[in-house]
């Protein structure tokens, strides 16, 4: 279409709109008249008069459009909805329920930390606030959706927001509900204050073995050692070896009679133990620890011998006596003097380690390693991964807590950094057991006490070997006794049990096979056999 034609067309149209407002002023201006001359009125009134006839129908008729759509509209309204808005639209007086109160101070730290949604609240009336010694014990409930779990990944978070550190908090889980939650909040740092050491009577009634005090002062440990061995990792002079006596002094209470092996790295951390213990090593030679590996798997493979030859016969399971083996300073045994001799050593204590802790459990024999070095080369991962509790006292890294709690700890529900542990408080630990993290301290027992435990287990001991029945050994030992020696050479005692062999090395022989026990060397590199080491052997049997 050209633009002479759009212009032609514009014009006809603005004539035709022009025409068409003429007519109707004409129209309008004629019904007007005829109104005037109807009314008798002038032109203003009659204008006034018409305006105002067409408000009052432009108006009734906007009511009757109104009315008429209510009135469709409440015909096709679900009877539900009229069930719910009825009252409120009848009475016009029911408002919103209000909502119940929120604790303030628990919805605001919870929120900010990120354990609870921004729109989320803790009601007052599911929250419970206590005062206790050492501090303020919150009890809530957590907002429909949220677990405990969401509080342990932020404890970190929380704490900040009441003004303390990780330490200062501690967080309990509920057998209820996932959303039942206790958090307590100490008021000064945790173990500021010394707890008594507990008595006798409060370690025999705990339910397994105590390790420590909690924060609170309550005594916390282990169910049991059966089936389990223990790592403890920790910095030196953070007082791991008092903490592992006290743990030695609590077991000899708690089981009561139990076989002791003792390798003592540090040469003198456990000789308190030494009289009682079936072996006693003061070494930290790697050659000492596979000798003793030897001796304590060839006891495993005795036991699982006679565990296969009771499901053999049908036959009830044996019940073997327990069997305790601990090492402190254990990552020294794993350290080779660069020889090939000393490399092969180690690689085997490796493997022996390995079997031992990992195929011993069945059998009733437990260990626990004490190392001040828990770093990746410090204990052999083969080794470390078979212990199912974790102790750690203060290090200084991240990395290092994880070869000592293992390497998924910091992914667990509210771990605890060691790092943050007060390395000035000796024996103040993580202990990692069943899945829960515990800050715990030590027991600290007097020196008198330690003897006295010992002394008891001790009596125990020799009474039950006095109680042995009648063996070459017993004999050997009432032997020496009787004499008051300490060692007797095989020229000497062989013929004493009955051997006449006249030939050295045939006698040496028949009396190695008769005891059982490996013979040694006394003065001048004469052999026989020492009173500890054929005790040593009668206690293992008895």
């Amino acid at each position: 279409m050209t633009k002479k034609k759009r212009q032609a067309e514009a014009e006809e149209d603005l004539y035709g709109q022009l025409a068409g407002g003429i007519g109707g002023l004409c129209i309008a201006a004629g019904i007007l008249a005829a109104i005037k001359d109807k009314l008798g009125l002038s032109w203003p009134a009659t204008a006034a008069v018409v305006v105002g006839a067409l408000v009052a129908l432009g108006y009734l008729a906007w009511q009757v459009r109104t009315r008429l759509q209510r009135f469709l509209a409440g015909k096709q309204q679900p009877p539900a909805a009229l069930a719910q808005e009825g009252p409120a639209q009848g009475l016009g007086e029911q408002q919103e329920r209000p909502q119940a109160p929120v604790h303030t101070g628990l919805t605001t730290a919870l929120s900010r930390a990120g354990a609870i949604g921004k729109e989320e609240v803790v009601l007052e009336e599911d929250v419970t606030v206590k005062q206790i010694d050492v501090g303020t014990l919150y009890k809530f409930l957590l907002p429909p959706g949220r677990t405990s779990e969401d509080v342990g990944k932020q404890l970190g978070s929380i704490a900040s927001m009441f003004g303390v550190t990780r330490l200062h908090l501690k967080l309990e889980t509920s057998r209820k509900s996932e959303r039942h939650v206790r958090l307590l909040v100490l008021k000064e740092p945790p173990f500021s204050r010394a707890f008594p050491a507990p008595t006798r009577q409060e370690i025999a009634a705990f339910s397994g073995v105590p390790m420590g005090h909690d924060v609170t002062g309550k005594l916390v440990g282990v169910p049991t050692f059966d089936k389990a061995s223990l790592l403890v990792g920790g910095m030196t002079q953070t007082g791991k070896t008092t903490l592992v006596n006290g743990i030695i002094t609590c077991l000899l209470i708690a089981y009561g009679d139990f076989d002791l092996y003792l390798l003592d790295g540090k040469l003198c951390g456990l000789t308190e133990f030494q009289k009682i213990a079936v072996r006693y090593e003061a070494s930290d030679d790697p050659a000492v620890l596979g000798s003793m590996l030897d001796e304590l798997n060839a006891r495993v493979d005795d036991r699982y011998t006679k565990m296969q030859e009771a499901k053999r016969n049908r036959q009830p399971a044996p019940v073997f006596k327990p069997v305790f083996f601990i090492i402190d300073e254990a990552a020294d045994f794993y350290v080779d003097n660069g020889s090939k001799e000393s490399q092969e050593t180690v690689r085997q204590n490796e493997d022996k380690s390995r079997k031992l802790v990992s195929k011993s459990l069945e059998s009733g024999i437990s260990t626990i390693m004490m190392t001040q070095r828990p770093s990746n080369d410090a204990i052999p991962v083969k080794v470390r991964d078979q212990f199912l509790y974790r102790l750690c006292l203060y290090v200084a890294a991240k990395g290092t807590a994880k070869v000592a709690l293992g390497d998924s700890y910091f992914e667990t529900v509210a771990p605890i950094h060691p790092a943050l542990l007060d390395s000035k408080i000796k024996g103040q630990a993580v202990l990692f057991a069943g899945g829960n993290s515990t800050l715990i301290r030590g027991f600290w027992f007097r020196d008198a006490f330690i003897w006295g435990v010992v002394d008891e287990a001790l009596a125990r001991v020799q009474a039950a070997i006095s109680e042995a029945p009648e063996s070459p050994v017993k004999q050997a030992i009432d032997l020496m006794q009787n004499r008051g020696v300490e060692f007797m050479s095989t020229a000497e005692l062989a013929p004493a049990l009955g051997i006449t062999e006249s030939n050295p090395v045939e006698r040496g022989k028949q009396l190695g096979r008769l005891l059982g026990v490996s013979a040694d060397k006394g003065a001048k590199g004469v052999r026989g056999y020492r009173l500890a080491d054929l005790a040593t052997a009668l206690k293992a049997d008895a």
